[in-house]
């Protein structure tokens, strides 16, 4: 993991350099980018009484000023061109609770642990960029 200042985001392959964001042949896209509140984690490092960098849940987005829409298919520009969908909650893996026993449990409610997301409009997305919630 590493932590940029900007990074370019494509429909076909989500965060560039990200294996996984890549649209599979016959796939959907559901995992693109994945994003985590920063409130959320740190909420979560407070109960397991911990101070582990967020990039270490291995979320591609932090976001701040913005409660990330718990409801599939909510759309969220980022800066002028990138649009994000929400597909679904982020479930936090057994590998949480190998950097902090009760991390896995303290990201469990109320999608602390994130959410993805598949590409719907690319571009660059910038550290500050303003996040909104599109109708």
């Amino acid at each position: 993991m590493e932590t940029l200042d900007q990074i370019e985001v494509s429909v076909e392959g989500g965060i560039s350099g990200d294996f996984r964001g890549v649209v599979k042949p016959g796939g959907k896209g559901r995992r693109q980018v994945t994003l985590i509140e920063a409130g959320d984690w740190a909420a979560a490092m407070a109960e397991v009484g911990h101070s582990i960098p967020w990039a270490e849940r291995r979320a591609n987005l932090l976001v701040e000023g913005l409660d990330l829409p718990q409801v599939a298919g909510t759309k969220l520009r980022i800066g002028e061109d990138v649009v994000l969908q929400i597909t679904r909650e982020t479930d936090p893996c057994e590998r949480m609770e190998a950097l902090a026993p009760g991390l896995r449990a303290a990201l469990t409610p109320d999608w602390r642990g994130g959410a993805c997301s598949r590409v719907l409009a690319g571009g660059t997305i910038r550290i500050g960029d303003t996040i909104r919630v599109e109708e």
